[in-house]
C-alpha cells in the first residue's frame, strides 16, 4: 500500500499567473487571464499601464497642441456653443479657465477611469448575478473590466505617435485623435448626436467588449451568450444616454 501511495500520481498543481503574464495574456490568450481572476482580483498591471500611458498622452499634448488648443477644438464642434460663448463679455477667460480644467482632467484621466470603471463593475456585476444566475465576486469584475480595457491604450500610443509625427493641431480632438472609428471621419455638418454614436463604433472598444464578454462569462461562471446579454446590453443602453446628451446640446 505504501509503494501504491508514493507511485500515484499527485494531483496537478494550479497554475498562477504574474501581473505581467495577465497583461500579455489580456491580447493573446484573455481565457487565460480572465480564469487566474478567480484566484485573486488584483489589476495593478492595466492601472500602472493607464497612469503611464495617460501621462505620455497629456504630456505630448502639451508640448505638441496646447492646452487652449484642444478646448477650441472641442468648443468647435458645438457650434450653438461656441457661439455662445464667443457672445460673453468675459469669453476669453472662460476659454482659459477650461482649458486648464481640461488639462487637469486629463493628467488626472486615470482616477476617472477608475471611477467610471466602479459604477459600469457593478451593473456587470449586478445583472450578471442577479438577473442570469452568476457567482461572481465584485472584485472579480472591476478586475475583468481593468484588464479588458488595456487594449483602448493603443489608441492612444498611437494618437501619441501621430501627435509627435506631426498632426495638425487644428484637426485634433482629444477624445477622438486618432481615425480607428467611423465618427472620426465625420465633419460638423453632421448632427453631433450621430458623430457622437459612430465614435462608439470603435476597433479598440468593440476589441474591448469582446474581452468583456470573455472576461464576465469566465469568472461568473455563465454561458458566452449570457455574458455577451449582459455586456453588449448595458453598452448600448449607455451609448445611447451619451447620444441623448449630445442632441441635447445640438
Amino acid at each position: 500500500m505504501s509503494e501504491l501511495a508514493e507511485t500515484a500520481p499527485s494531483a496537478p498543481l494550479e497554475t498562477t499567473l504574474t501581473e505581467t503574464q495577465r497583461v500579455i495574456d489580456a491580447f493573446v490568450a484573455p481565457t487565460k487571464t480572465f480564469t487566474d481572476i478567480r484566484r485573486k482580483a488584483t489589476f495593478w498591471g492595466p492601472l500602472i499601464i493607464m497612469i503611464i500611458v495617460g501621462i505620455g498622452y497629456s504630456f505630448s499634448i502639451q508640448q505638441k497642441i496646447g492646452w487652449e488648443r484642444v478646448f477650441e477644438n472641442n468648443l468647435n464642434q458645438v457650434p450653438a456653443k461656441a457661439e455662445k460663448i464667443e457672445s460673453q463679455p468675459n469669453a476669453e477667460t472662460i476659454k482659459a479657465v477650461s482649458a486648464k480644467f481640461t488639462a487637469a482632467a486629463t493628467y488626472g484621466y486615470f482616477i476617472i477611469i477608475l471611477v467610471i470603471t466602479a459604477l459600469y463593475a457593478l451593473l456587470l456585476w449586478a445583472t450578471a448575478n442577479f438577473g442570469f444566475g452568476g457567482t461572481s465576486k465584485y472584485s472579480q469584475i472591476y478586475a475583468v473590466s481593468m484588464y479588458s480595457g488595456l487594449v483602448i491604450n493603443i489608441k492612444f500610443i498611437l494618437a501619441i505617435i501621430a501627435i509627435f509625427a506631426g498632426l495638425a493641431p487644428d484637426s485634433f480632438l482629444i477624445n477622438n485623435p486618432v481615425g480607428t472609428n467611423i465618427g472620426y471621419y465625420l465633419s460638423t455638418d453632421f448632427p453631433l448626436w450621430l458623430r457622437s454614436f459612430c465614435a462608439h463604433l470603435d476597433i479598440f472598444e468593440i476589441w474591448s467588449l469582446i474581452l468583456t464578454v470573455i472576461g464576465v462569462s469566465v469568472v461568473a461562471k455563465v454561458s458566452r451568450g449570457k455574458a455577451a446579454a449582459v455586456v453588449i446590453g448595458w453598452w448600448i443602453i449607455l451609448v445611447l444616454v451619451g447620444v441623448g446628451f449630445a442632441a441635447a446640446q445640438g
